[in-house]
Formats: structure tokens, C-alpha cells, sequence
């Protein structure tokens, strides 16, 4: 209690350079949880982006899919799968879909694309492109015949609204296989890439036109992307013997990778900024014990002896640490709910979307808010200050009061 009081009187008795240490450490904090709440909401963002994009948060796929992600396989029991994901807690939709690679032809004109076919009344809850139709109309339940295609799709076979288009596939056998649909509905996303990914039918017209019956897959949107280990550990255990389960990063993993790389990015930011807090706050307090030399050798010719004397400067420091962990609380509380709230608008670099691997991703980044703020920021002001008075007090400790006394005179 002695060495408290007396730190806290040292903390006190320079109260310019207190101000000044503890407003240098809550800016590097501030910077480095700025950085931090943009990186998880990054990962939100990557994981908001993937599902919406029809991947999912989680897939239940056919056995064997995993290597050869051949459309033409079919879950062994998709109304199971189904029921079990619709079951599960923390799910916002699930759906099924069975896809088929088909060339779509309206006269002398031919665009190989991937058929989906799909449940109309739950696939805008879990793709979002189709919800940005341009022209005409989305698929409904009782559509037969029905088709609704990207922009980019439409334009390569010089398709309108209400135009014939004949669909060619193989079927079980091998055999040539072909059936005539009507388009009612052209998505406009803003990328022909994604356009040309968007080819939707209703889920009973392609399993008519394949032969293949069923569904191909399963896919599950969350409500929190965090919970993705959690319902794919559950779900495993759900689905049929035959059928297994994958998460967003097993089917896009090149979306992975660049979130990783990304992430790894900031962290490194993040450390930089954290580098910079602990030289400026390892300085101030290295002035201050150069200019204390006299009062330490007073200290250890009155017996105070070294670890004692460290303890005393560590005190101190955790005193600065917690005065800015305190301001960087009170300032970055607001700044990082605005940033969850409304985000960074990159829009104006990026345009209206950003596309990677043919996934739409917002212009708009952002933040992630919750409890974790205190207690990041308490750590990083905490673990800065302890660190950066680590070599200062090993200095104090070494003073020699024979020659600090003297050269004080």
C-alpha cells in the first residue's frame, strides 16, 4: 500500500506529463480498436456476402461432392436434410436447390450457363441477386415453364421478357435431353459476372428436364456467422448416412483466402499502431525516471531494493495504462457504434458492388460493437504500459545512489 500511495502521488505530482501519457496511450488505443471492430466486421461482411450469394452459411451436400462437385449428384434424402436444417436453432432460411449445366439457345444464338432449380417461395431469403430484378417478375410456386436469368445471359442470347428459350442438357443415360422455357424475369446486379451466374427454374421443372429426382443440396443461412462450427457439428449428426455437410469456407475457398489475407493485413496495421503506443509510452516514462535519477537513489540508500523499486514503476504505469484505457473507452464507445450503425460508404471508389470470384460484396463496411471493446481495450492499454515500462524500471533499479547523488550535485 506504501509503494501504491507513492506511485500515485508520483502519477500526480507531473500532471502535464500525465495528461499527456494517458491521451498518447487512448489514442493508440483508439486507433488499434477502430482497426480491430472494421476487421471483425470485415469478417461479417465476407460471411454476409458468401451466404447471400447462394453458397450459404452452411451446405448439406451428397457424398462424393466435396471432390468432384458434379452438379448431377443428388442428396440421398433432401426432404430429411431439409426438415433437420429447418429444425435447427439460430437458422434465418434453408432451401433446396439441384443444379444442371445446360446450354440455353434462342435462335443461332447459344450460352452454356448452370440451371438452377429452386423453391421460389424461400430463394429470395437466401439469394439475395434475385432480389434486384431489373425487368419482369421473380419465379413463383406454381410457374411451370418459367425462367429468370442475369442480365448478361439475356443479352448474349438477345432475349426479352416473355421470349421462348430452349434448354439443352444430357440426361441420366446420356441422352440429349430438352425442354422450353419462357422468361419472365431478368436480374440486374451490375456485374456480368454475377449475371451470368443467375439461371433459376422451378425446382420440379429441372428435375423434369434432367431425369435426376430430388434436390442437390441443402442451404443454410444463420442469423450469427460465428454459429457455423457449432450448427455444422449438430447438423452431421441430423442428415442422412449418405449426405454430409460443408461450411462457406470449404465452398469458397478462394473467398477465404482472401478474407485471411485481408485480416492478416489489418492485424498488421493493428500491430504497427500498437508498436507506436508502446515507443511513445516506453519514452515518457524513460524521461521520467532520467529525471527522478536523484529520488531513486534516495530510494535505495534508504533500502529500497531493485524488484521493489520495478514494482513501483510498473505501478505507475499501470496507473497511466488505466487513466487511458478509461478516456479510450468513453471516446471509442460512440465512434465504434457509429461505425457498426453506419458503417464506411467505399461506394465512391468501388462503385455501386464490389465482385470477387463472382460474389457481390456492399461497399459499405462495418463495425462490430458488443462488450469485447472494454475488455480489448483495457488489455491493449494495460499490456502496452507494462511492456513499455519494463526497461525503465530495470534502469531505475540499477541507479547507484553513490553516483546519482553525485552527479545531482
Amino acid at each position: 500500500m506504501v509503494s501504491t500511495r507513492y506511485a500515485a502521488r508520483s502519477v500526480g505530482r507531473n500532471l502535464r506529463r500525465t495528461v499527456l501519457s494517458i491521451v498518447g496511450v487512448a489514442i493508440g488505443c483508439l486507433l488499434a480498436l477502430f482497426m480491430e471492430s472494421l476487421n471483425r466486421g470485415r469478417g461479417e461482411l465476407f460471411a454476409r456476402a458468401g451466404s447471400a450469394s447462394g453458397l450459404g452459411h452452411v451446405r448439406v451436400v451428397p457424398a462424393g461432392w466435396r471432390g468432384r462437385r458434379d452438379p448431377r449428384l443428388r442428396l440421398a434424402d433432401w426432404r430429411a436434410d431439409l426438415a433437420a436444417a429447418q429444425a435447427m436453432s439460430g437458422v434465418a432460411s434453408v432451401t433446396a436447390r439441384a443444379r444442371a449445366q445446360v446450354l440455353l439457345a434462342v435462335g443461332t444464338h447459344v450460352v452454356p450457363v448452370e440451371l438452377t432449380g429452386v423453391q421460389p417461395d424461400i430463394e429470395p431469403r437466401t439469394f439475395r441477386y434475385v432480389q434486384t430484378i431489373g425487368r419482369g417478375r421473380y419465379l413463383r410456386a406454381d410457374d411451370g415453364g418459367a425462367l429468370v436469368a442475369g442480365r448478361a445471359i439475356a443479352d448474349r442470347l438477345s432475349a426479352d421478357l416473355d421470349d421462348e428459350i430452349v434448354a439443352t442438357t444430357v440426361g441420366p443415360g446420356g441422352e440429349i435431353q430438352s425442354a422450353l422455357f419462357r422468361l419472365v424475369g431478368i436480374v440486374s446486379t451490375g456485374s456480368d459476372d454475377t449475371d451470368l451466374a443467375v439461371c433459376q427454374v422451378v425446382l420440379e421443372d429441372l428435375q423434369r428436364l434432367t431425369g435426376f429426382a430430388g434436390a442437390g443440396e441443402v442451404s443454410i443461412v444463420l442469423n450469427d456467422y460465428r454459429e457455423i462450427d457449432r450448427v455444422r457439428a449438430r447438423l452431421a449428426g441430423s442428415v442422412a448416412a449418405a449426405d454430409e455437410v460443408m461450411t462457406l469456407s470449404e465452398l469458397a475457398p478462394d473467398i477465404e483466402g482472401h478474407f485471411k489475407q485481408d485480416a492478416a493485413m489489418t492485424r498488421f496495421v493493428s500491430g504497427i499502431i500498437l508498436l507506436i503506443v508502446l515507443l511513445g509510452v516506453a519514452s515518457a516514462q524513460l524521461a521520467a525516471v532520467l529525471e527522478r535519477r536523484r529520488e531513486f537513489a534516495v530510494l535505495a540508500a534508504l533500502g529500497m531494493n531493485g524488484p521493489r523499486m520495478v514494482w513501483l514503476i510498473v505501478q505507475e504505469a499501470l496507473m497511466l495504462g488505466g487513466g487511458g484505457a478509461v478516456l479510450a473507452v468513453a471516446a471509442g464507445v460512440p465512434l465504434v457504434w457509429k461505425l457498426a450503425r453506419s458503417g464506411l460508404d467505399f461506394s465512391r471508389y468501388l462503385g455501386g458492388t464490389y465482385a470477387f470470384q463472382g460474389v457481390l460484396f456492399d461497399p459499405v463496411i462495418y463495425g462490430d460493437f458488443g462488450w469485447w471493446i472494454v475488455v480489448y481495450v483495457s488489455a491493449v492499454a494495460m499490456g502496452a504500459t507494462i511492456l513499455a515500462s519494463l526497461y525503465p524500471a530495470w534502469y531505475a533499479a540499477r541507479t547507484d545512489p553513490a553516483v546519482a547523488l553525485r552527479v545531482a550535485q
